[in-house]
């Protein structure tokens, strides 16, 4: 059996915890189960040129990579084409790609899923030119993406705090969506783009979506009373069910399921990538890529 040697890249500033404890941890799990490894710092421009022949010369199997989903995301479109196996020790704020895949936020699981588990064939999709693993948002949580980028100090606690002003100052922005040969006009509060089921914590704003179906589920919450509208999320968290688009314009949440969809965006509605700030634009082509990369998920249930 092949003996495995691991690239762990880790994210010096993602999430609230000591990332000196955290990869003294990584490191005395590894050695304890007698596999060889080697840390690196992510990057901030997502350039992992300079990693390529190191990963290919010194023969690496598996990346770990130690950060929440913008590292995963950087790392799995620059390092993807090498078609080694991706493990996520989740350390972000969100953490939605790892939740949705079942990898816990207890290092010590996470890392028994990276030593034991299954690397499994996992979408990703382009918004325009940019490369998205789990969640592309546009509006009021692209807003909260932006303004939570901004604070010294992050975490679940901080990233609430934000949500809880957003909701009731941000905007509805109107949209033209085309995807599955229609095309409609709304106004929303935000439109989820998503390969994964949740935003990360937990909340799940796509109940139906799975990593390697070929399929992105497009969720559009549309201009209501901002109470009631509170009350259409948790139902959409708790409850939603696919739907064709054409059946589902009249309610108040729109749920379907496309391979590609272009969304025009007029008022230049803010936009996120895997809960990361993005620069928004005026329409956007977006495309699944089906098993793009392979994640290391555990054994059980991965198909």
């Amino acid at each position: 059996m092949k003996r495995d040697k691991i690239l762990y890249l880790m994210n010096p500033i993602s999430g609230t915890r000591s990332k000196k404890v955290l990869r003294n941890k990584i490191e005395n799990i590894t050695r304890s189960a007698i596999i060889d490894f080697t840390f690196e710092g992510t990057t901030q421009d997502g350039n992992y040129d300079h990693l390529v022949d190191y990963i290919k010369t010194e023969r690496f199997n598996k990346i770990g990579i130690c950060g929440g989903d913008g590292s995963v995301n950087q790392v799995v479109n620059a390092l993807a084409h090498l078609d080694i196996p991706f493990g996520i020790i989740p350390m972000g704020s969100g953490n939605g790609l790892a939740l949705t895949a079942n990898i816990p936020k207890n290092p010590e699981k996470a890392l028994e899923i990276l030593f034991t588990g299954k690397p499994a064939l996992t979408d990703g999709f382009m918004i325009n030119n940019r490369f998205a693993c789990m969640l592309a948002g546009l509006g009021f949580d692209a807003g909260v993406a932006h303004e939570f980028a901004e604070q010294e100090s992050r975490g679940l606690k901080t990233y609430a705090r934000l949500t809880t002003r957003h909701f009731f100052t941000a905007p509805f922005y109107p949209f033209t969506i085309s995807a599955n040969g229609l095309r409609f006009d709304t106004e929303a509060f935000f439109i989820s783009v998503a390969n994964s089921n949740q935003f990360g914590n937990s909340f799940t704003i796509a109940p139906e979506a799975l990593l390697n179906d070929g399929l992105l589920d497009i969720v559009i919450v549309k201009k209501t009373a901002k109470p009631l509208l509170l009350l259409n999320v948790v139902k959409q968290v708790l409850l939603g069910k696919v739907k064709t688009a054409e059946n589902s314009l009249q309610q108040s949440i729109i749920y379907f399921q496309t391979d590609q969809l272009t969304i025009e965006n007029p008022s230049k509605a803010p936009l996120h990538i895997d809960g990361e700030p993005s620069e928004t634009e005026s329409r956007f082509e977006i495309k699944i890529l089906p098993n793009f990369f392979k994640l290391i998920r555990p054994r059980a249930g991965v198909n």
